[in-house]
């Protein structure tokens, strides 16, 4: 059977009782030493216990005398007189101790119940935050401990409680938003499968190339489906952290990326300035990052646009930066795009799910740095990317998916200046 265990409350209350009565205890101990000690000074000449009956015998007889001797009269006097103090000594040793005592366990008393308060009113972020904590579920993360008074220890504990519970709340919107979206774009793909067999199927005179027209649509549907999946096994991957740590060149990556793209086709021109930059990561994730950034320029562009590609090596780091022409982006649209299943209003035409960026992002952060964006006047968008090099810390990230745009936009334009 275990004991009960005494509350923090109760064991700080036990140590302010213990704390003073300690040095109430010093306090006393130490007073009644130096009055006991005032006395000692006049003790000499005074005869030893043994001889105290005789010299009182002599003293009454001295007393009693017709011709007294003067000189044992006034050793008498002195000893009666050295009796006196003696005894006022013990008297206000023994009045000094009660008194101590009692003013003592007074003191303690009070102590205790002082210190049950104040142990109280010390511990209340405590409670608070234990009560936020037992309110919070994955489905409400909204209560918040919200301390005033001081700012202290636990007024600074219950304010990174309340940061916590921020950032939980947001991870857990993102996650049912993100699943939410995730649904709907695979959902689309097997409608289109549905839809195209059903309508063969009710259709007895289906001829062969009918059937091969649904083979074809339903292998579209496949691929696009396929696709996705494999966006999302790649964002859910990310989320493990990185495995693999290799020296990799951002310019040669670059090069190899804008060699297999097919630029011709949309009689897009394309300037490179490819510098080394070498960064510390996974050669397959960075290579995703740089073809996500250029098949999102290629892809959100203008008949016979530009796209500028340039890597650099920057404090700390490698920075990538790709930029486009194409439709004016407005900065508000800058704090969602980075966003899963994010499309801007003017892109919603154009093939693709929304996970390009999200994917850019999202290896940038495992890689320990960051995406920043910015819109380019004459329209289109340029984005940076900046990833630490070997051996080297993280550099500040430029923005991160969610982040206010306009601090995003500050953040980015030094990195961007140089593309056009």
């Amino acid at each position: 059977m275990s004991r009960p265990r005494l509350t923090v409350r109760a064991r700080l209350t036990l140590l302010y009782i213990g704390l003073f009565g300690v040095c109430g205890a010093l306090v006393v101990a130490v007073s009644y030493a130096q009055v006991a000690r005032l006395p000692a000074q006049v003790q000499d000449g005074t005869p030893s216990a043994s001889d105290l009956a005789a010299f009182a015998g002599r003293c009454r007889s001295a007393e009693a005398s017709t011709h007294p001797d003067a000189r044992i009269l006034a050793k008498c006097a002195a000893y009666f007189q050295q009796v006196g103090a003696q005894g006022q000594r013990d008297l206000t040793l023994s009045h000094l101790l009660r008194y101590s005592l009692i003013t003592l366990a007074l003191v303690i008393a009070l102590a205790a119940v002082l210190g049950w308060v104040f142990a109280g009113r010390a511990l209340r972020p405590v409670h608070r935050i234990t009560t936020a904590a037992r309110a919070a579920s994955e489905h409400d993360l909204s209560t918040r401990v919200a301390a005033t008074g001081p700012r202290d220890e636990l007024r600074e504990l219950a304010e990174t409680f309340d940061e916590m519970l921020g950032r939980l709340q947001a991870a857990f919107e993102g996650q049912q938003r993100f699943i939410a979206n995730a649904s709907h774009e695979l959902r689309t793909p097997l409608a289109v499968m549905r839809a195209t067999v059903d309508v063969v199927l009710d259709d007895p005179s289906a001829t062969p190339g009918e059937l091969r027209a649904m083979g074809a649509d339903i292998r579209v549907a496949v691929d696009h489906a396929e696709q996705l999946i494999g966006a999302l096994l790649l964002l859910a991957r990310n989320e493990r952290g990185l495995t693999v740590r290799e020296k990799v060149d951002l310019a040669t990556v670059a090069e190899d990326v804008l060699d297999v793209c097919g630029f011709g086709a949309g009689g897009l021109r394309v300037h490179a300035s490819l510098g080394p930059a070498v960064v510390l990561g996974d050669p397959v994730l960075v290579e995703r990052l740089v073809a996500n950034l250029v098949d999102n320029a290629v892809r959100y562009n203008l008949p016979g646009g530009e796209v500028w590609v340039s890597t650099r090596n920057v404090a700390g780091g490698g920075e990538l930066a790709v930029a486009n022409t194409g439709p004016v982006v407005s900065a508000d649209d800058l704090g969602r795009i980075f966003r899963p299943f994010e499309r801007l209003s003017d892109r919603t035409s154009h093939d693709g799910f929304g996970l390009g960026l999200a994917i850019v992002a999202s290896i940038a952060a495992i890689h320990g740095g960051g995406a920043g964006a910015l819109p380019r006047e004459d329209g289109g968008l340029s984005v940076t990317v900046i990833i630490p090099s070997a051996g080297a810390p993280a550099p500040v990230s430029s923005s991160r998916p969610g982040e206010d745009p306009e601090t995003a936009a500050g953040a980015s334009a030094a990195g961007i200046s140089g593309i056009e």
